[in-house]
């Protein structure tokens, strides 16, 4: 009987390739998915299981399929591509230096000039001269 070639493994390393770069080529523009990158995470789940799947199957049935030596390969470069996304999304981000100019805790904000909801110019110092009183909201956020 004919061996079958196993793609499992293959496949998998790619959707891993492809979940690491398509984070930093595409949703990172986006905030829903750049704070928490969710997608990226599903698709290194995804990878991983095709990989797993794909190392199982010549060392359950040697007989039929071949690949006894690429598939583990290739299984260890997915979970060092999985873990080094994981490492730098949520150790080494987290470790981005504060920024020197940022305003501090209860220092005065600096003059800005921004749109609002219907397209027009707010500058903050003219919201002060009418209110008492402006919050501020700063969104977390690696932009």
């Amino acid at each position: 009987m004919e061996r079958r070639r196993n793609f499992f493994p293959l496949a998998g390393f790619l959707v891993c390739v492809a979940a690491f770069l398509s984070y930093f080529l595409v949703f990172y523009r986006f905030p829903a998915t750049r704070d928490v990158p969710w997608v990226n995470w599903l698709l290194l789940a995804l990878g991983l299981v095709l990989v797993a799947v794909g190392v199982a199957r010549p060392f359950r049935r040697p007989e039929l399929y071949r690949g006894r030596i690429l598939s583990p390969v290739l299984g260890v470069l997915s979970v060092a591509v999985a873990g080094f996304f994981l490492f730098a999304t949520l150790v080494a981000s987290r470790d981005l230096p504060a920024s020197a100019g940022a305003p501090q805790v209860g220092q005065k904000a600096p003059d800005f000039v921004l749109q609002d909801t219907q397209g027009r110019s707010v500058r903050l110092y003219d919201l002060l001269g009418r209110e008492k009183w402006v919050v501020l909201i700063f969104y977390r956020g690696y932009w």
